[in-house]
Parts: structure tokens; C-alpha cells; sequence
């Protein structure tokens, strides 16, 4: 008998020694996190989206009770009953000032109406600020919900004073600005007029950005737009920052909403339209001593992508080029365009993970490497069968679900995993939050590694030493990592099961979900 106690003793013991083994092997898989608050990189101004083209039927046409849920998907930073955010609280929205091809209609020579755009005002110079009622009804909504910065912009002159008579381009040569020499004047008055009116009606526009995509020759017949050379936008720049002077308006102009990154920091075979840092900022700066113009550059990361070592070596190029003149950066407007293998191409909505985890890692990217101070999307909703919007429109009616005259005046929308992982971002990197240092002890991990699995980034506020961390989960694996130096208190995940979903935490050891976004809320101990 005493032989089988000492068995049985001995079994025990070997069972524990091994499973203390165990213990130290699994407590060794968690990657201990470090936050260093004294290594600071920008301060953040908010992560924001457009109401071109979709926001003018919907907001105008769409029954109450739809249009309301759909402003607070994009703008509310309310919590439902589990505590689950009701929205991702934007805090910029991009309001699009319209050239006037609604009022051609087919004319306009651009056959899909919801990408035509109404004016404020007409040949004869008068104003009807009752135009573009579906925009303003989100803009309103938009400032009920409290969201903080309002961007109005600008894709083409008003169709009168085009060059053309169209609100896109027929000069393929040039480069050059479609609007008649003389109507600069014009173009300029009748911007700053549109922001001026906002500001009697309690919406003051923090930000004007005249130029976008200039880079394109804008032909195409199927939107509103215009290329520019460097020269017009600062011939254009220039009456702006005189008009906005003279005024009490507190707006800034925001240059340059470049097409692709690298006409920022290069020629990229554009020379009139391309080194665009230099040329505003650079030491004889077109507009580096305008009082207007804010001192960031705008670019918007279209066609920079993929594959992975371009995404970073691009940045990386961009931030050299940024620090070199001091100039903040903004990116300003992204969606799928580019051929990827990871999701494919832009055709065909995406409501899943996939898509938002490519987008994630966009951000994270854009925010770290490039050090940009804001990330916008392009437009909040979209009724076409493509990557493109944060909120997805179509008619209900499965054998004709992207019927546009159905869904003008009616339809289902769709939230998508997109718009929760934006809002692991926009709903608690609040503006005035200062990126931080953060790192792992897996850090040694090279960087193309990284960003196929772990990407983690760390933003503070210093009045009350918050701290949010956004962690992707690239891989198809659960990983864990180890909070246990920090107060972490919550986490929101966004994941195929989950749309911003809250945690309590409890125990400092956190699983990360495999293909997820998490975030995580707390304060520095």
C-alpha cells in the first residue's frame, strides 16, 4: 500500500512539474506591451469622410427614420445599453461644393446623376442657398451630433465659368485649371461666399481645400473635376487667403489633396503638378507665408497600397520629405482602387472583414510611417457595387439591387465591417490625442512581418492621461499580448462576429482575434 501512496506521489509530481511547464510556455506567447509617453509623434486632428455623391438623394429623398440611423452609424459617440458604441463618431465631415451639372442634366455629358452635383449659384451670379438640400441635411445632422471639424471642398469651377462649359475637363495638354482666365476671381468669391454663409447659420467650416485630385486630367465624363498645375492652385490660393483675411472667418485653406503620395515628395513624370511639399513649403514656398493656409499638405493614398513593401517604403519616402520642411500631413482620401491580392480589386462591396482589415492596415500605416495628423475616407455612402463606401445603399430587391432610380428616394442600407474598424480609430482617437511610442517584445520582428500580423499603435491624452491602443490582428491566428504594466480597462472589437463590441477587461493577458481590430481604453498607471 505504501508502494502505491509513493506511485501515485510520484505521478502527482510529474504531473505538476509539468504542468507548471505548460504554465510558463503559455505565459511566454503573450507579447508584453510598452508604452513610452516621452517618445511623441503627432498630434491628432480627427479621421473624417465625404457626402460626395450619395449624401444628396438619401438625405434629401430617404424616409426619417432611415436617414436618421444612417447619420448616427457615421456620427453618434453615444453607447447603446451593453455599452456598444450606437455609432463611430466622425469628427470631420467633408462637405462637397457642387459645380452645377445637376443643373445641365444630360447635357453635363455625365450619364449617372447621383455623381452630378447642384450649384449655390447660377450664370447670372445670383445664390439659392436651398441647393444641395439632401448635403446639408447631413451637415446639419452632423453638427447635432457634435462632430468637432467641417471641411468644405471644391472638385471643379462652377460649369459657367469652365473653360468648356462642363464641369470636367477637355484639355489634355495643358494641365492647367479648366476655368476661364479671367473667372479666378470669380471661382474664388464665390468659395469663400459659400463659406460665409455657413457661418451666419451657426456651421463655420474649419477648413477649405480648393484643389483636389489635380493630377488627374479629369476626362473621363463621369464626375465633376478639374486638373491644376502648382501655379494655378497658388494663383487661386493666393484670393482665397486674401478674401479670408479680410473677413472674421477662422478658415483655413488646406492644399493639395494630391492624387497619389509620391506627387508630394516627386515629379512622378508631372513636373508642373508634382513636388508639391517643396513647391508650397519648400524654402521659396508659393504660400509659406500666407496667414490662411495651414502648413500641412494633403495626399490621398490611392495606388500605394500594395503590395506591402510599397505601402511602407512610400510612407517612409513621404515622412523624410514632411520632416525636411516641417510640414504636417494629412490623408485625406482613400477607398479600393488598386488591384491587391489580399481583396482583389475595387469591384464588388465588400461587407466583411477582409476589406476592413486591408483598410486598417492602410490606416495604421498612413498614421505611423507617413505620421498623418488626420485619415478621411472618401464617401460615407455608396450605391454602386464597389469598395467605396463606409455605408451601403441598394434597392432590397436581390435581381435588381443597384437600380438607381429605386433607390432614390428608397432603399435598404447596410453598415459594413469597414465602417466599425474606421470607427476603432475615429471612435476614440478623439483630435488633441498625441500618438506615443508603443512597442512589443516581439519587436524585433521585421517590419513587412508586422504588418501581415501584429500592428499595434498608441495614442495619449495628456490633460487625462488616457491612453486608447489600436491593435490589428492580421493573422488567421488568435494572439495574445500582456497590458499588465497599464490600466486597461476596455477593449472594442471589430471582427466577423463583432462590430465595435465592448469588453470589460479584467485580466491584463488579452486575446487578440484572429483577422480582428481591437482597442483598447484605459490610462498610464
Amino acid at each position: 500500500m505504501n508502494k502505491l501512496k509513493s506511485s501515485f506521489f510520484m505521478i502527482a509530481l510529474i504531473l505538476c512539474f509539468f504542468s507548471i511547464l505548460s504554465c510558463k510556455s503559455s505565459s511566454s506567447d503573450y507579447n508584453i506591451i510598452s508604452i513610452d509617453t516621452n517618445t511623441t509623434y503627432q498630434t491628432m486632428e480627427g479621421f473624417g469622410a465625404s457626402d460626395a455623391w450619395r449624401c444628396q438623394f438619401v438625405g434629401d429623398n430617404w424616409p426619417e427614420l432611415k436617414k436618421n440611423r444612417i447619420a448616427e452609424l457615421l456620427f453618434s459617440k453615444e453607447f447603446d445599453e451593453n455599452g456598444n458604441p450606437k455609432g463611430i463618431g466622425l469628427s470631420i465631415w467633408r462637405f462637397y461644393i457642387g459645380a452645377g451639372t445637376t443643373e445641365q442634366g444630360e447635357d453635363s455629358d455625365i450619364k449617372n446623376e447621383w455623381r452630378r452635383a447642384e450649384s449655390f449659384i447660377d450664370a447670372y451670379g445670383n445664390y439659392d442657398w436651398s441647393k444641395q438640400k439632401g448635403q446639408q441635411w447631413f451637415l446639419q445632422k452632423a453638427k447635432n451630433y457634435g462632430v468637432d471639424k467641417f471641411l468644405a471642398f471644391s472638385i471643379s469651377a462652377p460649369v459657367h465659368w469652365t473653360k468648356n462649359g462642363k464641369g470636367y475637363n477637355s484639355d489634355l495638354i495643358s494641365g492647367k485649371l479648366n476655368i476661364q482666365d479671367d473667372k479666378y476671381d470669380d471661382y474664388a468669391t464665390f468659395m469663400f461666399e459659400v463659406i460665409k454663409h455657413f457661418d451666419s447659420t451657426g456651421i463655420s467650416f474649419n477648413y477649405l481645400s480648393p484643389i483636389n485630385e489635380p493630377q488627374w486630367e479629369w476626362e473621363k465624363k463621369s464626375q465633376e473635376g478639374t486638373p491644376a498645375t502648382n501655379s494655378d492652385i497658388t494663383k487661386l490660393t493666393h484670393l482665397l487667403n486674401q478674401q479670408i483675411d479680410e473677413s472674421n472667418l477662422n478658415t483655413e485653406i488646406v492644399l493639395a489633396e494630391a492624387a497619389d503620395l509620391r506627387w508630394l515628395y516627386s515629379s512622378f513624370n508631372k513636373p508642373k503638378r508634382g513636388n508639391q511639399i517643396d513647391y508650397f513649403f519648400g524654402e521659396n514656398g508659393k504660400v509659406e507665408n500666407l496667414k490662411r493656409v495651414k502648413k500641412t499638405i494633403s495626399g490621398h493614398s490611392y495606388f500605394t497600397t500594395w503590395p506591402v513593401d510599397s505601402l511602407i517604403q512610400i510612407r517612409q519616402k513621404l515622412n523624410k520629405e514632411l520632416k525636411k520642411h516641417n510640414v504636417d500631413y494629412w490623408q485625406s482620401e482613400f477607398c479600393i482602387l488598386e488591384n491587391t491580392d489580399d481583396i482583389g480589386g475595387g469591384n464588388k462591396r465588400d461587407l466583411g472583414i477582409d476589406t476592413a482589415l486591408y483598410v486598417a492596415r492602410v490606416i495604421h500605416a498612413d498614421l505611423t510611417l507617413a505620421n498623418a495628423s488626420s485619415w478621411q475616407w472618401w464617401t460615407a455612402l455608396t450605391n454602386a457595387d464597389y469598395k467605396d463606401g463606409l455605408i451601403y445603399l441598394d434597392s432590397g430587391d436581390n435581381s435588381d439591387l443597384f437600380n438607381l432610380d429605386k433607390i432614390k428616394y428608397n432603399g435598404d442600407f447596410h453598415d459594413s465591417k469597414l465602417l466599425w474598424a474606421l470607427g476603432n480609430y475615429s471612435r476614440f482617437v478623439k483630435p488633441g490625442m498625441v500618438r506615443v511610442n508603443v512597442e512589443s517584445d516581439e519587436n524585433e520582428v521585421s517590419i513587412i512581418k508586422q504588418y501581415k500580423d501584429i500592428m499595434l499603435s498608441a495614442y495619449l491624452d495628456k490633460e487625462t492621461s488616457e491612453i486608447a491602443i489600436v491593435a490589428i490582428n492580421y493573422s488567421n491566428k488568435n494572439k495574445a499580448i500582456d497590458v499588465s504594466n497599464y490600466n486597461i480597462n476596455e477593449i472594442y472589437v471589430t471582427s466577423s462576429m463583432k462590430n465595435l463590441a465592448k469588453n470589460v477587461i479584467q485580466n491584463k493577458q488579452i486575446i487578440l482575434e484572429a483577422r480582428s481590430i481591437s482597442t483598447l481604453i484605459g490610462s498610464i498607471l
